[in-house]
């Protein structure tokens, strides 16, 4: 009886496959230094709060990024570490850093990436600004701009129309009656506003309408034939 279980474990262990004999590979997104230009100012205070907006912030510092398009914040980690060195020369980029104190622990080897993505993101939008292009895709659907342009208002096949009310910051254009597109200098509030807006109506998979945001596609499904 031992030899027929042990014949069945080799044959079941040898019937494993590996899809890959190489050891997994790190991104290191953290290590690598962000530039920005002059236009762009950057300044840490590095006094900790001690009333926070919520729990997780409690002994945060604040990072504060101004550009041609707008300034926001950022609430940074105890145990990051940021480095600015400005341009040796007049008009010359100037470079940011990110560090951890011990990337050891795995909560702060988490954090790096995420930190310096986040700043990334934001040196991106006071400079350049995002883009979210939605497409209404449907009988009837259209969107028009009321209240000084402010205030977006849908017709998505409902008995009423679908308004909203554009955050500070956020602003729509109509190019086309079926087509808006939202720009921001706030990554997160602009692809928030569009979930939003998505929210109302689906793609669906058979009939292939609903709202898309950018290139979305939906595959088809057929329906129940007879």
């Amino acid at each position: 009886m031992s030899r027929l279980l042990a014949h069945k474990f080799a044959s079941t262990t040898l019937s494993v496959r590996q899809f890959s004999c190489s050891a997994p590979t790190l991104s290191h997104i953290g290590r690598k230094v962000l530039t920005f230009p002059k236009e762009v100012a950057i300044e840490h205070d590095t006094t900790p709060i001690t009333n926070p907006r919520i729990p997780s912030e409690l002994n945060n510092t604040i990072l504060t990024v101004s550009g041609p398009l707008g300034k926001h914040s950022l609430p940074i980690k105890p145990f990051v570490k940021l480095n600015i060195t400005g341009g040796q020369a007049d008009g010359e980029d100037s470079e940011l850093s990110v560090n951890v104190t011990d990337p050891t622990i795995k909560e702060q080897r988490s954090m790096w990436g995420t930190t310096r993505a986040l700043i990334n993101n934001i040196i991106i939008g006071v400079t350049e600004g995002y883009k979210v292009p939605i497409r209404l895709v449907g009988v009837g659907y259209r969107a028009t701009l009321e209240d000084n342009n402010r205030k977006l208002s849908l017709k998505l096949g409902y008995s009423h129309p679908v308004e909203m009310i554009l955050p500070e910051g956020v602003t729509c254009s109509i190019p086309q009656p079926n087509r808006l597109v939202l720009q921001g200098s706030d990554l997160q509030e602009v692809k928030e506003l569009a979930a939003k807006i998505q929210r109302w109506r689906k793609p669906e998979p058979y009939n292939q309408k609903g709202i898309f945001i950018g290139d979305e596609t939906i595959k088809k499904k057929e329906g129940k034939k007879k």
